[in-house]
């Protein structure tokens, strides 16, 4: 039996420990042999993919199917790979090569559910997804797929619920409380969202997009922006659209002093929403910054 290498003994437990940076530092120690073994290949890929490096982990992969032939977990960091750079065509054919050797991988079946929701068929990546929860129902991965594929289909409700599921069944997964985060946020539930995103951002202090989305929300919740909550609910556009139907409405049935008044309310409510925002941001900026 093979005594596994200490380096990438050393490289697995930086990358578990959200090092990925330590964790490429030491798989350049190996020797070149060593470098393009599967092992390594699959520790390099992961490290780049936690640092965003897809052309790179694109490269990586390509190499390691180039010295050791098809392999469906280097399939899959290429299928994934691909797909974040924007190239759905080229991530469907390496995901689906992956399918042919392995039609079980979980990893493999949510990969190509995320691809096809994203492609505009929200009922393949329903399927496929649920291929994946029925073979692992509580694996966080198929969890985060479920929401992304019903967020892909509109249905924010049922993205929620599912967001809230992935917490209750993985209380320590930072992934589970920001996307928990993320859609509470669409659904205008300010302190969920905020709560959700300040736990993962506690939990991975080097994500600073998490810490951003937390202090966004924390400003959100001030009293002063109270009023513009229907704004960061609905968005602007249906809410001028709105503002716009009443006041014509108005008009419309013979009440123009009431259209003038909500007229006028919403000249106020817009200069408002102009100016509010800016202060509180820089009033939070200067003291938690």
């Amino acid at each position: 039996m093979t005594t596994p290498s200490p380096v990438l003994a050393r490289a697995e437990a930086l990358l578990l420990a959200d090092r990925p940076q330590q964790a490429l530092a030491e798989l350049a120690r190996l020797p070149a042999a060593d470098a393009v073994d599967l092992p390594a290949t699959l520790l390099r890929c992961s490290a780049l993919g936690q640092l965003d490096r897809w052309s790179e982990v694109v490269e990586a992969a390509g190499a390691g199917l180039a010295a050791v032939g098809p392999n469906p977990d280097l399939l899959w960091h290429l299928g994934r790979a691909e797909h974040r750079l924007g190239r759905p065509q080229v991530a469907e054919r390496a995901l689906l090569d992956g399918l042919a050797q392995a039609p079980h991988d979980v990893d493999l079946l949510c990969t190509y559910a995320d691809v096809c929701a994203a492609n505009g068929q929200p009922e393949k990546a329903a399927k496929l997804v649920e291929r994946a929860r029925a073979l692992e129902p509580d694996a966080p991965i198929v969890y985060a797929t479920r929401i992304q594929v019903a967020f892909a289909g509109g249905d924010d409700r049922t993205a929620e619920r599912i967001s809230r599921e992935f917490v209750a069944a993985h209380p320590e997964h930072p992934g589970a409380h920001a996307l928990l985060g993320g859609t509470s946020a669409a659904r205008g539930r300010i302190d969920t969202a905020y709560e959700g995103y300040r736990q993962a951002a506690a939990a991975m202090p080097t994500e600073q997009s998490l810490a951003e989305s937390a202090l966004e929300l924390r400003i959100a919740r001030h009293p002063l922006m109270l009023p513009i909550r229907p704004v960061l609910r609905f968005g602007p556009l249906k809410v001028w659209l709105g503002a716009l139907t009443l006041i014509f409405g108005l008009r419309a049935v013979g009440l123009p002093t009431l259209a003038g008044v909500a007229g006028l309310l919403w000249l106020l409510f817009c200069v408002y929403s102009w100016v509010a925002p800016p202060l509180v941001r820089r009033w939070f900026r200067r003291n938690w910054g």
